[in-house]
């Protein structure tokens, strides 16, 4: 993964409109991401996340699908499947850049995700060099059961809330570039670009861990996925 400080000065070198702006036609570049409007996607580089980090005693239930790796102070680097270093709200004009237009976030009992719905995906070459395509679902399991996140979830593309960074200060940013939060898998964040269907009712007791079986190696770089789902 990049440097967080070059990824800023690219960043800011590739300035992309503010979002909820029309999209541009044509091409659109945003750093660590490939835009691909004839399939409706977004390519998104990352990595495998470390389960257990080291500053910690125990390996947490995942919480989301992808965030910021720890390094760059990510809140759920410690409970999720994937990490990259894009930022969050360069992803949402990714998104909205297809056409979409974010729904709402949830956050706590009762709240549920609205937003256009998403078909998340890794790519990822094996050890014989073969690429292989897997829905997420089939990649987050219950450690007990070793059933795999039901199909029947769904994700949605939200957009987060804007925060207030300084609390002396009336300026607000986009929520999940402070959070570092890009898919969460329950309401637990509202500081988000997208969101599962699943409830906190659910997160009493679906307490999900990675399919080591299928998943690559720790570390291991893949492509996430976002697509489009077909109406």
């Amino acid at each position: 993964m990049r440097n967080r400080t070059c990824w800023t000065i690219l960043g800011l070198l590739a300035l992309v409109a503010p979002i909820g702006a029309e999209p541009e036609k044509g091409a659109q570049s945003f750093q660590g991401m490939t835009v691909d409007q004839q399939t409706k996607t977004v390519r998104v580089e990352a990595k495998v996340a470390v389960r257990k980090l080291p500053h910690l005693e125990q390996v947490y239930p995942i919480e989301v699908v992808a965030s910021w790796p720890h390094e760059l102070k990510a809140k759920k680097a410690h409970e999720t499947v994937f990490v990259t270093d894009v930022q969050p709200s360069d992803l949402h004009r990714a998104l909205e850049s297809l056409g979409l237009k974010p729904g709402k976030p949830a956050k706590g009992e009762g709240a549920k995700a609205v937003g256009p719905e998403i078909n998340v995906f890794i790519e990822f070459k094996t050890v014989d060099g073969t690429v292989k395509k897997m829905s997420i679902h089939r990649l987050i399991v219950d450690p007990k059961t070793k059933k795999p996140l039901p199909k029947e979830v769904k994700f949605y593309f939200t957009g987060s809330v804007m925060t207030q960074p300084d609390p002396n200060k009336a300026d607000t940013i986009y929520g999940a570039d402070a959070s570092g939060t890009f898919i969460a898998l329950f309401p637990v964040t509202d500081e988000t670009v997208l969101q599962s269907s699943l409830t906190m009712k659910e997160e009493k007791y679906l307490k999900m861990d990675t399919n080591k079986d299928l998943l690559p190696k720790e570390g291991a770089p893949i492509v996430l996925i976002l697509e489009v789902a077909a109406k």
